[in-house]
Parts: structure tokens; sequence; C-alpha cells
């Protein structure tokens, strides 16, 4: 099987690896959409998995939930996952992401378990199947895309969930994510993305269904530069929307 590893791209973040928490950094822009996606992730497992019915602990929703994070960088959404109570696993093919990760799991008691591995090879290695499988903000780094997104439906369990979250291939994204995120803002590192490779939230949903999956909701990201904040919008989906699929 074909790695979906990009050897540039990975260069490009293990350069800013040792920056991961600092939100300040060049990772600010996860660090403010985190609230945000780990509201939606939460829901859709909640409503998917009817959690209400299976776990009664109010502080632990997620318990008994085994979750994968692909390309899951210092562990942003990783830790407060395993704070819900889910069983975590992380995975990133850059050592030093998961050395950061490791240890700020670790400095917080969390019990995390971290791999620097790609999904190809833990697809090859491991005969363990997830609840839900993540894959955010990273399928615009990979080669090999479908592929990719099979792996991911590969490591799932039928029945069980794929979230993907990534930029849309629009006039807006360019302006916002590359011209105002790495140039006027300098949130991001330049060259951190490239515009053409973008997806368009079509081609997102044709590729989930190619790999036995079927896409069951779709969201918009949307940032607000008044408040600093993200939101959820079904509505505007023209910069960053976020995605789920069920495994059939």
């Amino acid at each position: 099987m074909q790695d979906s590893l990009d050897a540039k791209e990975l260069q490009q973040f293990s350069s800013i690896s040792d920056r991961w928490w600092d939100q300040n950094g060049p990772f600010e822009p996860l660090h403010r959409m985190n609230p945000t996606r780990l509201e939606y992730i939460t829901n859709q497992i909640k409503q998917h998995f009817d959690v209400q019915k299976t776990t009664h602990d109010k502080t632990q929703p997620l318990s008994n939930i085994k979750i994968l994070d692909v390309g899951c960088g210092g562990g942003l959404l990783c830790e407060p996952l395993a704070r819900l109570g889910s069983d975590m696993f992380g995975i990133d093919a850059d050592q030093q992401a998961i050395d950061v990760a490791k240890s700020h799991a670790k400095a917080n008691g969390l019990k995390i378990d971290y791999q620097c591995i790609t999904s190809e090879k833990l697809l090859a290695t491991s005969k363990i199947k997830y609840d839900v499988v993540l894959a955010l903000e990273i399928i615009e780094h990979v080669k090999g895309r479908d592929q990719f997104v099979k792996t991911l439906f590969d490591l799932v369990r039928p029945g069980g969930l794929v979230i993907l979250s990534t930029l849309n291939r629009t006039l807006s994204s360019y302006a916002l994510a590359i011209i105002g995120a790495e140039y006027i803002l300098n949130w991001l590192p330049r060259g951190t993305h490239t515009w053409s490779s973008f997806l368009k939230p079509h081609e997102m949903t044709d590729m989930i269904r190619r790999s036995g999956g079927r896409p069951v909701d779709i969201c918009g990201v949307v940032y607000n530069p008044i408040l600093f904040e993200f939101k959820l919008n079904k509505n505007k989906l023209d910069v960053n929307y976020i995605c789920t699929a069920t495994y059939i």
C-alpha cells in the first residue's frame, strides 16, 4: 500500500513542532478553532452512539468510545477528548510532535496512547478497529488522497464514524487562509498551505463514498474577526468545513 506521507509537508511542520502548545505561536489558528471542533465532534459522537443510554457520567460522556486521531500533532484534540472519557490513540508522522504530545499529556496526568506512524502503516501492523477516526486539517497535506481516505475507513469498525475537516478551494479560502492567515496576520508560516490542495465539499464526499462510507453531516467552521473565535455554520462552507461519515 502506498504511503500518504508527503516529505515536504512533514518537514514544514517538523520545523515548528516544539511550539504546538504555544497559543500565540504558529498553531494559534488551531487553538482558536479547537473549542468549535471539539463541540462538533462530541455532538456527532453523542448523537450517533446515543451515549445518553450507554453512560450516566456527565463529566465523561465519551466513556468506552475508542477514538483514533490521525495527524494528531501535539495532541490539541486528543487531550480534551481524553478528559471526556474517550479511549484516545493519536498518531502522527512527525516524531517531534509525538514527543511533545507525550510530554504534555504526562504533565497533565492524561493517559493517551501516542505513536509516530502513518495511518497506512498502522493499518498494516494492527488489527484494532476504532469507533471513531478523526482526520482534521490533514488531508490537504497528504499524497494519494483516495487511498488515505480509504485507509481511514479501513481503520474504523462497521457502524463507526469518520470525521474529516479541511479547507474549501474557493477565492474566500485563498483570501482568508493564505493571504490573511499567512501574510497579513502572520498566524501561520508562509507556505503552510497550498490553495490547489484544498478540497471542495463534493470532492470530499465523493472520496468518502468511494471508500465505502456514507456522508451524514457537513458543516462550515466560520471565523468571526470581531469576537476572535470560530463558530459552526451549516450554511457557510466556503472556507473551513468539517464532515462526518458512517462506515457502511
